[in-house]
């Protein structure tokens, strides 16, 4: 039987391996209550796009993705994905692709102008995936930390 990758829209049932996945990708473990808070608020947020990828009915991976429109791109829409993550058994079977492409998709559908993404310098396996998929490193990002 062939493994079928289902990709959907992420509810308040999928919190537990979203964290995870967090947590993963982050390589800490973040507070669980203002995790949950803050995804909850997330998800009902029509500007953001949560999608779960399923292997087998299991949850394998994720993507999140803000968007907003911008006056320095003349007020277009602009989508930011915030989070992706596949688990490490899975990243040969082409889950990321298939997020990606759904994300695609659907900012196609709410009239978003450009999707973008920032990744550490460290993830360069990373950095290749999203070449692969024709995104063009055009940026540096700077950062300050507050606290």
């Amino acid at each position: 039987m062939q493994d079928e990758i289902n990709i959907r829209n992420a509810t308040k049932a999928d919190f537990n391996a979203i964290y995870q996945f967090v947590n993963e990708l982050e390589e800490t473990v973040f507070g669980i209550e203002t995790q949950k808070k803050a995804f909850e608020r997330n998800i009902i947020n029509t500007d953001f796009i949560y999608l779960i990828a399923e292997l087998n009915s299991n949850p394998v991976g994720f993507v999140s993705c803000h968007s907003q429109n911008l006056l320095h791109h003349g007020g277009q829409k602009i989508a930011e994905i915030q989070e992706l993550y596949v688990d490490p058994k899975n990243r040969k079977a082409g889950v990321g692709k298939k997020l990606i492409d759904e994300l695609k998709r659907i900012a196609k559908k709410m009239d978003i102008e450009q999707l973008e993404v920032t990744s550490n310098k460290k993830r360069t396996e990373t950095h290749r995936f999203y070449q692969r998929e024709n995104f063009i490193n055009s940026h540096e990002k700077f950062t300050f930390k507050l606290r």
